[in-house]
């Protein structure tokens, strides 16, 4: 008997997106299976987080085929919203509300009940545990990168997208995300995380997608971006 082969958690066939005369993301195609986290690597300007955006429901695209947790981003990119965790690169903090108060707000918006515990145990873990009471205004940018990742990885989301979530954070915002994303694979979670730091994707990601100039210019194993050969390799496909 042949085994089932598990549906992907994300397709993305032939992804094109347009912002006027730009066009930032040019036929972009890939899978992304559960229980694997996947990175998206590239230079800044790369289209990786537009392509991010648009697995979020947060752009939509301009023409190809994208569909997240078995919904068609096109159709309905609110359901979309709802079955995603998503960290985007910039913003998406209320900066007069509390870190307590984020999460109590996404815990009301998804219906979530007996959230409190998880709350706290996410901001120890990223040592936002003794300001979880004061108002994000002030926040250090790294500090607004962990809450933003403890907000994605909350609901415990089917397809977990963290885009540049290591930016500007300290090592133990780092090793606190290491644990997210472990998390969220164990439990057969979809992890996509886009960065420009090989290394740090290498460490999180068992595949690396690269893009150049919004195309996609390679599939491998994270594996294969290891040590002086893969940095190498790596430099080969940005040129």
């Amino acid at each position: 008997m042949t085994p089932t082969v598990p549906a992907p958690a994300v397709l993305v066939e032939d992804l094109h997106v347009r912002f006027g005369e730009v066009e930032a993301v040019t036929g972009v195609g890939f899978e992304a299976p559960p229980g694997r986290a996947t990175a998206l690597l590239g230079r800044n300007g790369a289209g990786k987080s537009t392509t991010m955006r648009v697995l979020a429901g947060v752009v939509p695209p301009t023409s190809g085929r994208v569909v997240v947790a078995g919904i068609d981003v096109s159709q309905d990119p609110l359901g979309v919203k709802r079955a995603v965790g998503y960290c985007p690169d910039v913003g998406g903090l209320v900066p007069r509300a509390t870190p307590w108060e984020h999460l109590q707000l996404s815990a009301s918006l998804r219906r979530m009940t007996g959230w409190e515990p998880r709350a706290r145990d996410l901001l120890e873990r990223f040592e936002l545990g003794d300001v979880a009471h004061r108002v994000t205004t002030g926040f250090s940018h790294g500090m607004g990168r962990r809450l933003s990742v403890i907000l994605a990885a909350f609901h415990e989301p089917d397809v977990l997208l963290l885009d540049e979530p290591f930016d500007g954070v300290d090592p133990i915002g780092v090793e606190a995300t290491f644990e997210v994303v472990a998390d969220a694979r164990a439990r057969g979670a979809s992890i996509l995380l886009s960065t420009h730091l090989r290394e740090l994707a290498i460490e999180t990601c068992s595949t690396a997608l690269v893009l150049r100039g919004g195309a996609r210019v390679a599939d491998m194993d994270a594996i294969d971006l290891r040590g002086e050969e893969g940095a190498d390799a790596y430099r080969a496909l940005l040129d």
